[in-house]
């Protein structure tokens, strides 16, 4: 099996990486003080196509497919896991109305969210609901043309910002999750307001948000797919979520090591470079060898996804694989730099921080090893 990248790829690798390097890394700390959404760079990678990436060209995209997603998530995480996390999180949307929405769809939210700098979110988790899907309680009550949603949605990233959002909502609450459908809702739509803005731990750039519906109406042409199939939509949805969350794990653990690598080099110690402990040369050996096997395993994932193969238990064995390997790397990369890492000087201690919560969302660790046992115990 070879992963060799083509031309195009290679290509692709070094315009992300060295726009990773110019754009995104010298704000990465300013950002996470703040807690600003990055505006200019997201307009940015619209401009360079990158948020466009896996739509065909014809829907305003950038084509490509999930490896060409891997590998601008990856070089972008390695400077900065917040702008990774918002790149990755807005893909879902263009994913969900490519795979699932009507052609009148496509041709009016796809363009606007892969090249037209609009930001798409994705709306699944609630109070009482989160790796439960099945206790969700919003509802969208179809009335005449219209559905009407009632409810609430919490830890929705980008939700803030996004101009159009997919809720995941009740058409036909006596059904349970069969009765769960896809609604598109457009921003300023009377009844939809942002409650609390979240104050997280880490990825503090990647705005995470409460969202309120309160006899929120919208056309009935804003359902996406089929009433009563939003559970299959989302949870396929969450299977290219989670690749992608995996590479964003992937880049915060290779930029740690990078990180590594030149201090320790630089580093003097007893008369000697860092470079001549063996202890911590050990340190180093474990975290490559860690990411390289987080590595194959994140891109077989996205391999299999983008020739059209199942893939629920490989996206599932990525992204656990890779959210470890990011807090292993991590924290061995702070343990490297001693007193500098746990200051805000060096980027240690915000990859630390970022590095956590790939083990969370699109799914706990605890979940995707449910997912990961089913698939193997059949």
């Amino acid at each position: 099996m070879d992963f060799k990248f083509t031309d195009a790829q290679l290509m692709l690798q070094k315009v992300a990486r060295e726009f990773a390097e110019n754009e995104v890394g010298p704000i990465a700390a300013e950002i996470d003080a703040t807690g600003r959404f990055p505006r200019e760079t997201f307009d940015k990678m619209v401009k360079i196509g990158f948020t466009g990436i896996g739509t065909p060209v014809e829907y305003g995209g950038s084509g490509g497919n999930d490896i060409d997603k891997v590998i601008v998530v990856s070089e972008i995480a390695k400077k900065c896991g917040a702008t990774a996390a918002i790149l990755s999180i807005h893909t879902i949307f263009a994913q969900v109305i490519q795979k699932f929405g009507n052609e009148e769809q496509k041709q009016k939210y796809l363009p606007q969210v892969t090249s037209g700098g609009c930001l798409g979110a994705f709306a699944l988790t609630e109070p009482n609901a989160g790796s439960d899907a099945a206790a969700a309680k919003t509802t969208a009550i179809l009335d005449g043309d219209e559905y009407v949603l009632n409810g609430t949605k919490c830890f929705i990233s980008g939700g803030g910002q996004a101009q159009h959002l997919l809720i995941f909502a009740l058409t036909d609450p006596s059904k349970g999750l069969k009765g769960l459908s896809c609604i598109l809702v457009e921003k300023g739509t009377p009844g939809f307001t942002i409650g609390k803005i979240e104050e997280k731990m880490g990825i503090h750039g990647s705005e995470t948000v409460e969202l309120i519906f309160d006899n929120c109406r919208v056309p009935k042409e804003n359902l996406v797919g089929k009433e009563g199939k939003g559970f299959m939509m989302a949870m396929t949805a969450l299977d290219g979520a989670r690749i992608g969350v995996a590479a964003q794990a992937l880049g915060i653990a290779e930029g740690a090591l990078e990180e590594s690598v030149k201090y320790m080099k630089e580093r003097v110690q007893f008369g000697k470079p860092l470079t001549a402990l063996q202890g911590l040369t050990w340190y180093i050996s474990d975290m490559a060898t860690k990411i390289e096997a987080a590595r194959w395993l994140v891109y077989y994932a996205a391999h299999l996804k983008a020739t059209g193969q199942n893939h629920n238990k490989e996206a599932a064995m990525a992204k656990i694989n890779a959210a470890e390997t990011a807090r292993f790397v991590t924290n061995l990369a702070l343990q490297i730099h001693g007193g500098y890492g746990y200051m805000k000087d060096y980027p240690l201690e915000r990859m630390y921080r970022d590095a956590k919560i790939t083990e969370i969302y699109e799914g706990t660790s605890e979940i995707h090893k449910l997912v990961i046992s089913r698939a193997v115990l059949g």
